[in-house]
């Protein structure tokens, strides 16, 4: 059973503008291992957290940094989770694609209960 979707787009530019402007949002936003990331790929990464938090629409536990956006070897992107974020999924499988092209980032969430 699907428990929530999201999706998200964010203009690359202006999400550049953004963190020069307010240069401790990266911090706020991002963990240590995303925070070495090309612009590209921190606005795509920024997507997939507002599109998580859509799908879960569960504010009181949601956390930019109890959510990190990681590839596996492969190159398929992937949620890990911490905190609350992390008990809460413990039973979850979640789907997860990301793009980014022509200046625009986006993600696309899926959450589905796990039998």
């Amino acid at each position: 059973m699907i428990i929530g979707t999201g999706i998200d787009v964010v203009d690359i530019a202006r999400f550049g503008e953004s963190l020069e402007r307010t240069p401790l949002l990266l911090d706020r936003l991002f963990t240590e291992a995303e925070k070495h990331l090309p612009l590209p790929s921190l606005a795509a990464r920024f997507a997939a957290k507002e599109a998580m938090a859509k799908a879960l629409d569960k504010k009181e536990i949601f956390s930019f940094l109890g959510v990190e956006v990681f590839n596996h070897p492969s190159g398929k992107p992937d949620f890990r989770f911490n905190g609350e974020m992390a008990e809460y999924l413990k039973s979850a499988r979640i789907h997860l694609t990301l793009s980014h092209d022509a200046g625009i980032a986006s993600a696309m969430v899926i959450v589905e209960e796990v039998p």
